[in-house]
């Protein structure tokens, strides 16, 4: 348990590690075992075993490659978001569009280049843990771009535009927020309302539009020009 700052402890982040270069692996490894708030529970050497051990162990956090043997990251980590297994934070050295939109299609709550520093990583794998969705500022430019003009088609396979009627005045001020990046802290800053407030807002946000993440939230968003 790790102390706070009110006196009480609170449970490290568990963490499942999947990347199938075992070097590679191992540094992750080595960088999240440093924080004395995050704890390494099993490594995956390939999709299908990141599936199983999320199952079996059922971490707070799956740090997941993309392109791995035998099941790719991708489609890992469809099925441990469709079985409610744990959050998935996407790491890979590939930045191309198929990956970043697969990923969040498939349900990931952040999606960061492995090229980032130690410090970086650790705060990822937090800010992950605490429900906040983060995408690397280099992917997330890519998204706003591509997403900075609603369309009159949405492509198939997203969540029907209709839905977005259902929201309340409150729940469409919040998706706005999250179509800017900001965080629950700075939500309730600019809203005027407590952080779990904004919490609730945004859990039955996702539950009215079907999605899976508050990042697929900010990306619906910034499709939609809300």
């Amino acid at each position: 348990m790790i102390p706070a700052d009110d006196g009480t402890t609170t449970a490290p982040v568990r963490v499942l590690v999947a990347e199938d270069q075992s070097a590679v692996r191992a540094g992750l490894v080595l960088i999240l075992g440093s924080a004395p708030d995050i704890q390494v529970v099993g490594e995956a050497a390939d999709g299908e075993e990141a599936v199983r051990l999320a199952r079996e162990l059922r971490p707070d956090l799956v740090l997941m490659d993309v392109q791995m043997p035998r099941l790719d990251g991708v489609s890992a980590t469809r099925q441990v978001v469709a079985e409610g297994l744990a959050d998935v934070l996407v790491l890979t050295t590939f930045d191309l569009d198929e990956y970043v939109f697969g990923s969040l299609r498939a349900g990931a709550s952040g999606f960061l280049l492995k090229d980032t520093e130690a410090l970086g990583l650790l705060e990822a794998v937090r800010t992950v843990a605490r429900g906040e969705g983060l995408i690397a500022p280099a992917v997330t430019r890519r998204l706003i771009a591509e997403f900075a003009t609603p369309r009159p088609v949405r492509a198939s396979g997203g969540p029907d535009p209709a839905l977005l009627d259902t929201l309340t005045r409150r729940e469409r001020e919040v998706l706005s927020c999250l179509g800017e990046g900001l965080s629950n802290a700075e939500i309730a800053e600019r809203l005027r309302m407590a952080e779990a407030t904004v919490k609730t807002h945004v859990s039955r946000l996702l539950g009215k539009l079907e999605l899976r993440s508050r990042v697929q939230a900010a990306v619906l968003a910034q499709e939609f020009g809300i």
